[in-house]
């Protein structure tokens, strides 16, 4: 990991991509190759105790975020790397209060406004994930609150989950129909 590190600090100083094989770890728990990358990295970011490298996928034509522990076979290539403020949303760099705030688990998804009620005692627990940004107001049930957040519609979809005794996601629809979603098939597993 450390090698990664130093070639990722190379690259972006340089000003080359770097290519990569991206892996994922299977039942042996053993990494196994899942793709190769081709990327322009722009940073290493340390989110939830990991490292994870942000990068444009030319491929993909997004940002990226993959796992640095996660990643063997690293090289430099020769090819000039994308400028990042040419990339869409990054035209004045890299605003790392919106990054910290919207990607709550690193997914590359475009964040969007999203509200929902939440139990009053998770406010902090709320702040913690999404930031100072999150828009509270009062709710008519009590106990309870309304929040407005920026964020990755993915990312909310499991944060929801996560605290799905004390969040109910109200908008956008497509997210609230992902979360019922997730829950009948829940249900289903556990036959209820």
């Amino acid at each position: 990991m450390f090698y990664n590190i130093e070639l990722v600090d190379t690259a972006i100083e340089q000003k080359f991509r770097i290519a990569y094989d991206y892996n994922k770890i299977g039942i042996d728990k053993k990494l196994h190759k899942s793709s190769y990358q081709v990327v322009s990295p722009y940073q290493l970011i340390l989110h939830n105790q990991r490292y994870y490298l942000m990068a444009y996928s030319e491929y993909w034509g997004n940002m990226v975020f993959h796992r640095l522990d996660r990643i063997t076979n690293m090289k430099l290539t020769e090819e000039k790397a994308t400028e990042l403020q040419t990339i869409p949303g990054y035209k004045n760099g890299i605003d790392y209060k919106k990054l910290s705030s919207a990607m709550p688990y690193m997914y590359s998804d475009e964040p969007e406004r999203i509200d929902f009620v939440a139990d009053a005692g998770i406010v902090d627990q709320i702040v913690d994930w999404f930031g100072n940004d999150v828009r509270f107001a009062k709710c008519s049930d009590e106990g309870k609150v309304e929040a407005t957040v920026t964020a990755s519609p993915n990312a909310m979809v499991h944060w929801a989950m996560q605290y799905i005794d004390f969040v109910e996601v109200t908008t956008p629809k497509h997210v609230r129909d992902r979360i019922c979603k997730s829950l009948k098939n829940g249900m289903k597993k556990y036959h209820m």
